[in-house]
């Protein structure tokens, strides 16, 4: 069973993957296989650092995710650059990792944690998507709370983002994450008892 996981930020898709984990989901996320790929020696490392100068490096060499954000989320034709030197590699990872688990466990439920879900086009390749959503308000609130930012850059990143609207236009199954976080893990629980075994 291969599973597709996405929702806005703030929306609590991190709530769900946790508890999928807990339930004996193998998860791939899509936000630690993208740092990987742009680890210091790997090849897309030196390809951000020529198309957006040594302002995106760290002391450390590594990139600087925060200083990169500021830039591609201001920038539309930046976006699209970064995307094209990362997600070509972040999906083959993905799909090798995918392959790696039901090796070992043919009858895992896999699941991709994925952001871009939909926009990469690995929705095309699970047999599920789920969608998690929150009131935008609430989404907003959240990632004021959590990463120290202003309302108007989590605006601006929710922007940047496909819309709940469009995600929910390939969902399988759509958690409303707007209630409690313990109504949220009782209908993931739910949900997991309902994958065929």
């Amino acid at each position: 069973m291969l599973i597709g996981l996405t929702g806005g930020i703030g929306a609590g898709k991190s709530l769900v993957s946790r508890r999928l984990k807990q339930l004996g989901a193998y998860i791939i996320d899509a936000d630690v296989v993208a740092r990987e790929v742009v680890e210091p020696g790997q090849p897309a490392h030196g390809e951000i650092v020529r198309r957006f100068g040594r302002s995106v490096l760290a002391e450390n060499g590594e990139i600087d995710r925060k200083a990169l954000a500021k830039l591609v989320f201001r920038d539309e034709t930046a976006r699209k650059d970064l995307e094209a030197i990362t997600h070509p590699r972040i999906l083959k990872r993905i799909e090798e990792l995918s392959q790696k688990y039901h090796r070992e466990n043919p009858r895992a439920v896999v699941v991709i944690d994925a952001p871009l879900l939909i926009e990469t086009g690995i929705h095309r390749q699970v047999q599920q998507v789920w969608v998690v959503t929150a009131k935008l308000k609430q989404r907003i609130e959240r990632v004021v709370r959590r990463d120290n930012m202003s309302e108007e850059q989590v605006k601006r990143r929710i922007e940047a983002q496909l819309s709940d609207a469009e995600r929910i236009k390939h969902a399988h199954v759509v958690i409303d994450n707007s209630g409690t976080p313990e109504q949220t893990l009782a209908l993931v629980d739910k949900l997991w008892q309902e994958l065929p075994q």
